[in-house]
């Protein structure tokens, strides 16, 4: 069975509490923990990876949107909405709310949004990646190369990645442009080709990739010699840019360490 480790954000105690004890009937979920704000969520996101966030809209300070703006795209965590206003449906939808619901939450309607989340989760580990990267090879004149339960090291100046239906690939640290966590897997992208295998983005920083090597977001490590500027944003956050045009955003957590390596 699927269980998601999940984390529920509204700043209204008794709104919590509710959808906590609501939330005990549904084996498929695990609630790791709860935030009274956006700053709170932020705090523990950065301990702690989950797959599902009950999101309150109208928060003192920050709205629940700025929570998502947290996350790099490819790796935000299911999200389901759940506010007293139906005004934000739209806007919600648009940043890929998998459900929005009204307060009070009925529990046939959290029924349906916990099944879509499952559905969502079981169909995203088994062939989301897959299709998503060879959407790349479809659209995109580079290579794409896909690597699924593999087995990586560590080798002089190479990272290795093998497994037992693919060939040995062995990709040079400093062709190596960013890193970024998917679930269960992580993409290593270079010019040429984007390498996916199963690990996740901690158990590479304890294997301690070499130094140039800068991890710039709770789901992104950069290699610093492919960056060409930073930009500014709001909240002591910033935009790195690359050689090769991409952007990456620098969470205001990791911001400060970066910036002062641009400094030296």
């Amino acid at each position: 069975m699927i269980q998601l480790k999940t984390l529920l954000v509204d700043d209204e105690y008794s709104a919590v509490e509710g959808l906590r004890i609501r939330l005990e009937a549904f084996p498929e979920i695990n609630v790791i923990g709860s935030a009274a704000s956006v700053d709170e969520a932020i705090a523990l996101l950065n301990k702690v990876d989950v797959d599902l966030i009950f999101l309150d809209i109208e928060m003192p300070s920050k709205s629940g949107f700025e929570l998502i703006k947290h996350f790099q795209p490819e790796s935000c965590p299911a999200v389901i909405f759940v506010t007293a206003f139906h005004q934000h449906a739209v806007q919600a939808f648009e940043v890929r709310a998998l459900d929005y619901l009204l307060k009070p939450v009925k529990l046939a309607r959290l029924a349906e949004a916990i099944e879509r989340v499952v559905t969502t989760e079981k169909l995203h580990r088994k062939t989301a990646l897959i299709e998503a990267h060879q959407s790349l090879v479809n659209n995109d004149p580079q290579e794409v190369g896909v690597t699924g339960n593999s087995e990586y090291k560590f080798e002089a100046e190479n990272l290795v990645i093998q497994d037992a239906k693919n060939p040995i690939q062995i990709i040079p640290f400093k062709d190596i442009l960013w890193i970024d966590a998917a679930g269960d897997y992580m993409c290593v992208h270079t010019p040429a080709e984007t390498h996916v295998m199963r690990a996740r983005l901690k158990e590479l920083e304890k294997n301690t990739l070499p130094e140039g090597f800068l991890r710039i977001h709770k789901s992104t490590i950069v290699n610093l010699s492919h960056i060409k500027q930073l930009n500014p944003l709001r909240n002591s956050e910033y935009m790195a840019v690359l050689q090769s045009g991409k952007t990456l955003k620098v969470s205001r957590t990791y911001s400060k360490n970066l910036k002062s390596l641009f400094k030296q």
